[in-house]
């Protein structure tokens, strides 16, 4: 295997495989050639290489990349005449499906998108607790044949996904991490205007949010589901919307959206009653 962009994902799987074995790790190309040879050090294994025509034929080939390069890195590697009939080329894009590897489709490599379903922000850290990830996963028969085991060697829990899906099963995982990010954010801009300080207020949102979530992974969102919407106090959802309106007014709309979608969320809950 040869790795095209060693950065924070491709070092991380980079070493898990390195020391499950899982492949054997031939080269490293980066933007700068100090860059890759951070990523050897790393991984453990793996020559830092200085361009494309340097790289040595592998079998297996991971694009871990930024999404508006993996089509003109695929391109490269074709161009560099490093893919043939039996080569795999992968990528890890959660938002982009592999038919973003045109090239190598062309020139008769199986290609695949694996998707592993969770920050890389601290590459120590995941390569220590990977195991247990779920991974979104489509592409060619023979692609999943060997990548399969690869990341179930590490610990990853391959999810099939159709192609044609991508972009939304990728808007999912938006809502789940990025927004919910953004909506701890709403909550303590709005802590902040009813006059609490932002350090504090994170305080007051911690334990409502883990709370919150651990019952609606262990329950279910609809039986976990509190507050003035569930029990039917819409005089309390009006008299917030006001006050939104009058302080917060670039935050009105998105609780008035919240709470159409939270009525109806309540009314799943009702119906799932005995």
């Amino acid at each position: 295997m040869s790795i095209i962009g060693g950065g924070k994902l491709g070092r991380t799987l980079g070493r898990l495989w390195h020391t499950q074995n899982s492949f054997t790790l031939f080269d490293i190309l980066n933007r700068s050639a100090s860059s890759a040879q951070q990523a050897s050090a790393f991984i453990g294994a793996g020559t830092a290489t200085a361009s494309y025509a340097d790289l040595r034929p592998a079998d297996v080939y991971l694009l871990s990349v930024s999404d508006d390069q993996i089509a003109a890195c695929c391109a490269a590697l074709a161009a560099a005449g490093k893919l043939q009939s039996g080569t795999i080329v992968f990528h890890c894009s959660g938002a982009l499906s592999s038919l973003a590897l045109q090239a190598a489709i062309e020139h008769g490599a199986a290609v695949a998108s694996i998707h592993p379903i969770r920050s890389f922000a601290d590459p120590q850290q995941v390569a220590e607790h990977f195991a247990g990830t779920w991974c979104g996963s489509e592409g060619d028969d023979d692609a999943l044949a060997v990548l399969g085991p690869a990341f179930s060697a590490i610990g990853g829990h391959l999810v099939p996904i159709q192609r044609e899906q991508k972009t939304l099963y990728h808007a999912a995982a938006v809502f789940a991490s990025n927004y919910l990010v953004t909506l701890i954010d709403v909550a303590q801009q709005v802590y902040a205007a009813a006059g609490i300080p932002p350090e504090l207020a994170l305080k007051l949102i911690e334990p409502l949010l883990s709370e919150s979530a651990a019952n609606a992974f262990r329950l279910g969102p609809a039986t976990a589901l509190t507050g003035p919407i569930a029990r039917g106090d819409v005089t309390t959802v009006a008299r917030q919307q006001r006050a939104l309106q009058q302080h917060q007014p670039h935050l009105a709309e998105l609780y008035r959206q919240f709470a159409e979608l939270t009525t109806s969320l309540a009314a799943r809950k009702q119906n799932n009653k005995p």
